[in-house]
């Protein structure tokens, strides 16, 4: 690579992945407004952003549709009573209860990193979709991929199931940046409209887990 395209694509991982690290570290009351704002600029980057050769160009693709249809949400994002374990706990993701069986989809496209059974999160898919973005589905009955694969936004992953340290069938989601674990709200959605039907949905009487 020349050095002007290494710095063209420098430059571009660096536009993209700038306003995150200044977002990660919002509170749920305080970060939405922001968190709103960084999806709106990480879809115009998505559609818009500049153009590189292919042997050069940072793919990046923006979560931005429901892991799985018809569900109910159970347990938001942020601190909860634990349903398993007990006390007030950083709860990670959101939790989406669905029949076992359900399937789950890729809320973007990229490259599964991992698809086993990982620790309490039991049947576990971990999937990067570039610029430190990455989104996570646990507590799966089956898997539809395998590590390595590439997904397309919209592939089924895997099935809705309650392995791991979970209280009935769900989909736990989250959506992770530079690793750490961010409202993955903003990210599951097409519209506005959407958007504040997730935001005002019911967190209490669900089934949970990790």
């Amino acid at each position: 690579m020349s050095p002007a395209l290494a710095n063209a694509s420098a430059a571009a991982a660096t536009d993209i992945s700038a306003p995150v690290r200044d977002a990660k570290a919002s509170s749920i009351s305080g970060g939405d407004e922001q968190f709103k704002k960084l999806f709106a600029s990480w879809r115009s980057l998505d559609q818009n952003g500049p153009s590189a050769p292919p042997a050069t160009s940072i793919a990046v693709s923006i979560p931005s549709q429901m892991p799985v249809d018809g569900a109910r949400t159970s347990s938001n994002y942020g601190m909860r009573e634990h349903p398993v374990i007990g006390g007030r706990r950083a709860h990670k993701g959101i939790d989406l209860a669905a029949p076992t069986g359900t399937p789950v989809y890729a809320t973007a496209d990229g490259v599964v990193q991992r698809a086993d059974r990982f620790s309490s999160y039991g049947l576990y898919i971990a999937i990067d979709h570039g610029a430190s973005l990455q989104t996570r589905y646990a507590h799966l009955s089956r898997l539809a991929v395998a590590a390595g694969e590439r997904v397309k936004k919209g592939e089924v992953i895997g099935y809705v199931g309650s392995t791991g340290r979970s209280t009935g069938p769900h989909l736990h989601y989250e959506v992770r940046v530079d690793g750490q674990a961010v409202n993955p709200i903003p990210y599951m959605v097409e519209s506005d409209a959407q958007r504040r039907v997730m935001l005002a949905a019911d967190s209490t009487g669900g089934r949970g887990g990790e």
